[in-house]
């Protein structure tokens, strides 16, 4: 007459149970910094990648249950970001503003959204013992400063992404006979929800530099005959340094220089004379002493004109053929 009872009293205990047994889900990420490093805008910068880690952790659970999770990670224009569109995102330094943006591809293609349901969601799914169980994984976010930005100034720029500019949106479905159904999407379904955010910093260093490739004009005197008066031309260097930067320009005195003479060789022993000048009235030597003899200017970003103005003067005329010289044109900064 025992086991009746003892039936009665376990299956009374088994009815019981699932009542008792509740779920605390919760989800936290952290992101890594997307630091572009330092460049100027004429060589640009390389794309760079971050990781958002994610985990999940479930807890209070008093029988052998499976978790599934979407997960989604928006984000926004950030601190230092205009506030209205992320078409791009900038990164601001003491006023100026260097573009770029955040991807969902390497192929840089994929703009990463600031709506969660825009965003590609993450699954997740794991086991929950007598004990607990959690689930983790990483997604990648793709970074590239936007080109053909030479206006912009020297200086450290940086944007900073937290709270709803850098936020994780999540809903789970918990089973525990049966594994469950994902949740319809991070922002619908599923049987718990939460929210999060994975603060971090965009930063990029612009340097102050010129343009090794830059425009520079050959000096032609063309044709002469007796060399008995002063034979004048001109022509273009246009450097291209960065906005605000400080420049010189220098030449030196050629190959074939006499002291600081500077002159042209037929390659037989003879030569022409010429000279150099940074002013249309030819009275003010172009040469390479910095902060004496050069030619200082302040860049723009674009290219800048400057002309070169070359002579020769009044000297004993060489046998005939064709001289020439190589001046070495150097940009200080």
């Amino acid at each position: 007459m025992t086991a009746p009872y003892i039936t009665a009293a376990l299956l009374t205990i088994l009815a019981a149970l699932p009542a008792s047994v509740q779920a605390a889900t919760s989800c936290s990420a952290t992101m890594t910094n997307v630091d572009f490093g330092a460049s100027d805008p004429f060589t640009g910068w390389s794309g760079v990648s971050a990781s958002i880690n994610y985990q999940c952790n479930t807890s209070g659970i008093t029988a052998l249950q499976t978790v599934k999770l979407r997960l989604c990670f928006s984000i926004g224009s950030g601190t230092q970001g205009s506030g209205s569109t992320i078409l791009p995102r900038r990164m601001t330094s003491a006023g100026s503003e260097l573009q770029f943006n955040l991807y969902q591809n390497a192929a840089h293609s994929v703009v990463w959204p600031d709506t969660p349901s825009l965003v590609n969601q993450v699954d997740l799914q794991y086991s929950v013992p007598l004990l607990g169980g959690s689930g983790s994984g990483s997604i990648t976010v793709y970074g590239n400063v936007n080109s053909s930005q030479n206006t912009v100034i020297p200086g450290n720029y940086s944007n900073n992404f937290s709270g709803v500019d850098a936020q994780m949106q999540y809903r789970g479905s918990v089973g525990t006979l049966f594994p469950p159904s994902f949740p319809t999407s991070c922002t619908s379904g599923g049987s718990f929800s939460g929210t999060g955010s994975f603060p971090f910093e965009v930063s990029a260093i612009v340097v102050a530099s010129c343009n090794p490739v830059f425009s520079v004009q050959n000096i032609s005197f063309g044709t002469q005959g007796i060399l008995s008066a002063n034979i004048d031309t001109t022509a273009i260097i246009a450097p291209q340094c960065t906005n605000t930067t400080p420049y010189q320009i220098g030449l030196d005195n050629g190959q074939n220089a006499n002291g600081n003479t500077r002159r042209m060789h037929n390659g037989a022993g003879k030569y022409v004379s010429y000279e150099l000048y940074r002013d249309a009235a030819r009275s003010q030597r172009w040469g390479d002493t910095l902060n004496s003899d050069t030619l200082a200017g302040i860049g723009t970003g674009s290219a800048q004109a400057k002309s070169i103005y070359a002579r020769t003067a009044p000297q004993t005329t060489p046998s005939q053929g064709s001289y020439s010289d190589t001046v070495t044109v150097t940009i200080y900064y």
